[in-house]
């Protein structure tokens, strides 16, 4: 009789801790002040991220043409780049769901830190190429993303995700006018040297204040394929419920506005007629936005609708977002359609990966915020081929038309669709 009423008292334990643990997340073991903690962090991580890699987005065109590349060499270095970030983005997930967070931003970091030091020694064309090589590990946001999954209960998470756009509007603007000001005052490469010491810095925050163990070691457990790129595992991410069918939403939803911003340079200067200071006026203006939207917006409706209305609400935005940029005829129009098109995007990029993350095993959460991540690169990768296309043969407007058919499309197949959204618990 002891006995059993010790197994029955064991079994009531598991399962009161299984509940506890439920309810405060994968790391509801480190208390609840010690996750907050660690993800304040994360956000400083990802903001100094974006910070740096802004700084040198905006000195790299300058930098190039310095060293004598042409506007199809340049085109060729932002592809590789492209590429090097797609490659690498699963890579990344699958290195983080094996060694852990903390290991996958400390890799994030200090490949950033090799990434600026190889630029600031980029006196030829061949060494700016040299420089991008680290691009296959620089992922500052998808290695916060992971430590906020970790440290979240599902219904947290939607919300804690959203917080990120302020890291990336913060990123926006201090990286933009940082990299203008120390490239016109001190010089075309301290920039780099700026990314170099912060950089340096970043790799140290993660290293202190990120624990080793961002979930329960139970949670820990290496799938039986554990090298770090496999089709196979891939595939079988995408074979859990719903996961596919998000998927292909959160890829072809923003595809067309992400040709129209790969191109913006070019509309920038010759459809709206802005000069380089006007254009980054812009984009902290964007930076702005993204701040507002994701950090005080994105939060609070995440926690009064069900996320699967959250996602139909982007596309139809997004729709007509489409409708006023096929419309629009001056800067100040895209100013105003600037607004939704921001909040869709928001809501599209938090939602997508909200669910996505729920979907598959604990154990997969990086290697599927890996997945989401190789979007972006993806679309630089094929963007400036396809935009350009568009925009020389049918003006601006095609990118308008085509963002409105697209998106009335997948509203179509949402509102048809029974998209499955489970959760997975182990």
């Amino acid at each position: 009789v002891s006995t059993m009423n010790a197994k029955t008292s064991s079994e009531g334990e598991e399962e009161a801790s299984g509940t506890r643990n439920e309810t405060l997340g994968e790391s509801g073991y480190l208390g609840e002040a010690k996750r907050g903690q660690v993800i304040r962090v994360a956000y400083v991580i990802a903001a100094l991220d974006l910070t740096f890699l802004f700084m040198q987005m905006g000195v790299m065109p300058y930098l190039a043409k310095s060293l004598g590349l042409d506007s199809v060499g340049f085109g060729y270095l932002q592809t590789t780049f492209g590429v090097l970030q797609f490659v690498g983005g699963y890579i990344f997930g699958r290195f983080a769901d094996q060694f852990g967070a903390r290991a996958a931003l400390i890799l994030s970091c200090a490949s950033g830190s090799v990434f600026f030091l190889l630029m600031s020694l980029s006196t030829s064309i061949p060494l700016l190429f040299l420089s991008r090589l680290p691009g296959v590990f620089m992922h500052g946001i998808p290695g916060a993303q992971k430590v906020i999954t970790d440290m979240t209960t599902p219904s947290q998470r939607a919300g804690a995700l959203g917080k990120l756009g302020l890291c990336f509007g913060v990123g926006i603007i201090a990286g933009s006018v940082l990299g203008g000001v120390l490239s016109t005052k001190f010089g075309i490469y301290v920039p780099a040297y700026a990314g170099l010491v912060g950089s340096l810095i970043n790799t140290l925050i993660a290293m202190v204040w990120i624990p080793s163990q961002t979930k329960p070691k139970s949670d820990h457990h290496v799938t039986e394929n554990s090298t770090l790129f496999s089709i196979r595992e891939i595939l079988r991410l995408m074979k859990f419920p719903g996961v596919m069918e998000v998927f292909i939403v959160k890829v072809f939803a923003g595809l067309p506005i992400g040709l129209f911003m790969i191109m913006f340079s070019i509309i920038s200067m010759d459809f709206f007629g802005l000069e380089a200071v006007e254009s980054g006026y812009l984009m902290s203006y964007f930076g702005v936005l993204q701040m507002v939207v994701q950090g005080f917006v994105v939060g609070k409706l995440a926690s009064h609708c069900t996320e699967m209305t959250l996602l139909k609400l982007s596309v139809l935005v997004f729709a007509g977002v489409g409708l006023g940029m096929a419309l629009m005829r001056t800067v100040w129009h895209y100013c105003v359609i600037a607004v939704p098109l921001v909040f869709a995007f928001s809501m599209l990029a938090t939602t997508t990966d909200s669910i996505l993350t729920k979907a598959v095993p604990s154990s997969d959460t990086g290697a599927m915020l890996g997945i989401c991540a190789s979007v972006q690169p993806l679309t630089r990768t094929v963007g400036p081929t396809i935009g350009g296309v568009l925009y020389k043969q049918f003006g601006v407007s095609s990118f308008g038309y085509l963002q409105l058919m697209v998106n009335l499309g997948l509203f179509v197949y949402l509102l048809k669709s029974k998209i499955p959204l489970g959760e997975m618990k182990s």
